[in-house]
């Protein structure tokens, strides 16, 4: 009986690791381009200078598929250098913590968290251990942090908060800048979307020079449902796995939380106009923010002409910002960037069985390139 059991926590976990190791490409990689922009880089929110991501992944038994991921805006002391910030809200099933100060002031003062709904507790006391820690704040009294969820409570034992303090500042600690890890990693393990595996997804956008030659750059934590799109082909339909495909067979809701960075140099109001068209990356695909999704855009400008010194002698600060009329281009690069991001969150996750043996499978990308027709394209 002890070889049996011994042998199924052997078979789970060699599966995990084939899962994990799978070979799969993004998706510009597997030979779609989105959009008409050009990407950064490393077509991620870290070609945004000063932006860092970090991941911690939770994988443990037969239940535990959770995580963290850590967005940094900047490198240092973000409490004492806070940096101009906005969230627009599609559908607000959901529980962001920090959006009412961002909202009242239009300033963020620490790094960014995303999670599993019932971790943002945790994931909040992380967040206010690592920055009440930080060198220059010992009298520090109130910590705004900022934490978004998706709810992964299919393949997670979601209720066992595995995600604890000391994971949050683990991610945050990690936290690089370069090529960003995809797929199911940290806040993106056991999520799904348009009822394959999601997960983690980056890309990005740089202006020409002729229009400043700023950067944006999204994340995304995919876990919501709708009918996939890619490039405008309706590759749910023709995989037979969308929302609605009989009625007594719902599975739209979800969650999508976007991370928009720009070195542009924006106030609070035109970084709310940004974040709303970085969430145009949900229709493009095919979602449409169903009633019970929390859809939400967190957006931040790392510009140094923006950024706000916590305590300075001065009673006034003069900034500069970017003229209204100049900002159409960047809300096509937040549109494209974030589309990308969560294809990127797909084509990048494996299958994953977790929770009460639930299992999601992956997009499978040979069906998808017979869709696509890429061969002739």
């Amino acid at each position: 009986m002890k070889c049996i059991k011994f042998l199924s926590l052997f078979l789970l976990a060699l599966g995990v690791v084939l899962m994990a190791s799978e070979e799969r490409l993004r998706v510009r990689e597997f030979g779609i381009k989105i959009g008409i922009m050009e990407p950064g880089e490393w077509n991620a929110i870290t070609d945004v200078e000063g932006v860092k991501v970090g991941h911690v992944t939770l994988i443990e038994g037969d239940n535990v598929r959770t995580g963290v991921t850590a967005i940094l805006p900047l490198d240092g002391n973000i409490y004492q250098e806070m940096v101009p910030g906005a969230i627009y809200v599609a559908n607000g099933y959901g529980k962001l913590m920090g959006y009412t100060q961002i909202e009242e002031l239009g300033l963020i003062e620490t790094p960014i968290i995303l999670t599993d709904t019932l971790s943002v507790p945790n994931a909040a006391n992380g967040v206010i251990t690592y920055t009440l820690d930080l060198p220059g704040n010992e009298r520090v009294g109130s910590v705004n942090a900022v934490v978004g969820e998706t709810n992964c409570g299919y393949l997670n034992d979601i209720r066992g908060r595995h995600v604890k303090e000391e994971h949050v500042i683990e991610a945050i600690k990690k936290a690089e800048s370069g090529p960003v890890e995809e797929g199911c990693v940290g806040a993106g393990t056991g999520t799904q979307c348009f009822r394959w595996k999601g997960g983690i997804g980056t890309a990005s956008r740089k202006l020409p020079e002729s229009r400043g030659g700023y950067t944006v750059g999204v994340l995304v934590q995919t876990n919501f449902g709708g009918i996939l799109q890619i490039n405008g082909y309706p590759v749910g339909v023709n995989l037979s796995k969308y929302s609605f495909q009989r009625d007594v067979e719902i599975a739209a809701d979800g969650s999508c939380m976007i991370v928009c960075a720009t070195d542009a140099p924006l106030d609070s109001r035109n970084l709310k106009r940004l974040a709303k068209r970085a969430l145009l990356g949900i229709p493009r695909t095919g979602g449409y923010y169903s009633n019970g999704s929390g859809d939400y855009c967190i957006a931040f400008s790392t510009a140094k002409e923006v950024r706000v010194p916590r305590d300075s002698e001065e009673r006034t600060q003069k900034i500069e910002v970017l003229r209204n009329r100049h900002m159409s281009a960047l809300f096509l690069a937040a549109a494209e960037a974030s589309e990308e991001a969560i294809l990127n969150s797909m084509f990048k996750a494996t299958s994953m069985q977790g929770f009460r043996g639930h299992k999601v499978e992956a997009l499978p990308l040979d069906k998808v390139r017979e869709i696509m027709k890429l061969e002739n394209r």
